[in-house]
């Protein structure tokens, strides 16, 4: 619908001034026709206040009404508002199934979530397998937050065999989308060599990298690490 992709030019500033509260209004336009896009979006900003003010109660109405539509990205949201409690009593269970309904429509966010449930044991009994397996799903769905969170499955070697060499390539590949603990740890795997060559300068560069973007772990890491500085 044009008055979607017009509210998302106001919503991000494409092509023109960015205004947020204008963006809700023609969102709004497309929730009020009952389209999922749009409930999803005036729900996401009823839910941070974006454009107008927070509103959990009117958030979650409108994630529901999305959901009964297909919605994966609603039922995600929804999942998240159970799991957070927010304008709802915390209800993992039901947060639960509704990030695995999300991840059955292979939603890369959901996939994500539902692995992390199963990682902490929220909503089910813990397992790292089915983290281990989600967390890949996830990744191949093109969530790049989730290259992370494998990178750590295999550091750690939960739910699979501790191979460094796949995890500095998968925390390679999360840092170069701007993760910033994607590029603190990458920086700790070239000063140590783990899964590569020992390589304090590429080992600086990432904590740089990290730093700027304000990771207090890389801004202490760089602070140890004066020596190499010429």
């Amino acid at each position: 619908l044009a008055q979607f992709y017009v509210g998302l030019c106001y919503e991000t500033g494409r092509g023109t001034v960015k205004d947020e509260k204008l963006a809700f209004k023609y969102y709004e336009k497309i929730a009020n026709m009952n389209y999922a896009s749009g409930l999803v979006k005036i729900g996401y900003f009823y839910d941070n206040g974006i454009g107008t003010s927070v509103n959990y109660q009117k958030a979650l109405e409108l994630y529901k009404q999305a959901a009964n539509l297909g919605s994966s990205m609603a039922q995600h949201n929804l999942a998240v508002t159970y799991e957070n409690g927010d304008g709802v009593d915390i209800d993992y269970g039901k947060a639960f199934e509704l990030y695995y309904q999300a991840a059955n429509s292979g939603n890369g966010l959901a996939l994500n979530n539902l692995a992390l449930m199963y990682y902490d044991g929220k909503g089910v009994d813990i397992d790292y397998g089915k983290a281990f397996e989600l967390y890949y799903k996830a990744v191949n769905s093109g969530y790049s937050n989730a290259q992370y969170n494998l990178a750590l499955m295999y550091y750690n070697g939960k739910g699979v065999d501790v191979d460094y060499e796949k995890a500095k390539e998968l925390y390679y590949q999360a840092a170069n989308s701007g993760n910033s603990s994607a590029q603190n740890n990458l920086a700790y795997m070239y000063e140590y060599g783990k899964g590569t060559e020992e390589d304090i300068n590429q080992a600086i560069y990432w904590y740089k990298k990290s730093a700027n973007q304000g990771f207090q772990l890389a801004k202490n890491n760089l602070e140890l690490r004066k020596r190499f500085f010429k």
